[in-house]
């Protein structure tokens, strides 16, 4: 019925867990090495564990790159509204229609680029696919 089993095999062990096998180093370099590698799982206490940061410079930090006028994530728009008034430029909709089509762009994008190149179709191409220096 069963078979005999060599003597290193004990009953009910299962083979082939990474977990299980342990594998010896052979010379003091191997070693070396890892205790090197189980060093890096090991959890650190000295700084990684308390982190202090200051609030203040993190919010500055974060309103330089949001760039001017922003506040809490909210861009001030009365004050823009103010400093440069809109032109009002007439867009045709087949030109918005092809911005759309061919930048693959929303039609309210499509038409701020149009009207940021007085409606003239041919400039916004340029402009967009022009990068910038």
């Amino acid at each position: 019925m069963a078979e005999a089993q060599p003597p290193t095999i004990v009953e009910g062990a299962t083979s082939g867990d990474v977990e299980d096998e342990v594998p010896v180093a052979k010379s003091a370099e191997d070693r070396k090495a890892a205790a090197a590698l189980s060093s890096l799982d090991a959890p650190r206490e000295d700084e990684s564990s308390s982190v202090n940061v200051d609030a203040e410079a993190v919010r500055k930090a974060m309103d330089r790159l949001a760039g001017t006028g922003a506040t809490n994530g909210t861009v001030a728009k009365k004050d823009d509204e103010k400093k440069a008034p809109k032109k009002v430029v007439k867009v045709d909709q087949a030109d918005v229609a092809l911005l759309v089509e061919e930048l693959e762009l929303s039609k309210i994008k499509a038409t701020d680029l149009l009207k940021s190149h007085d409606g003239d179709v041919m400039k916004a191409l340029r402009a967009f696919i022009t990068p910038a220096a």
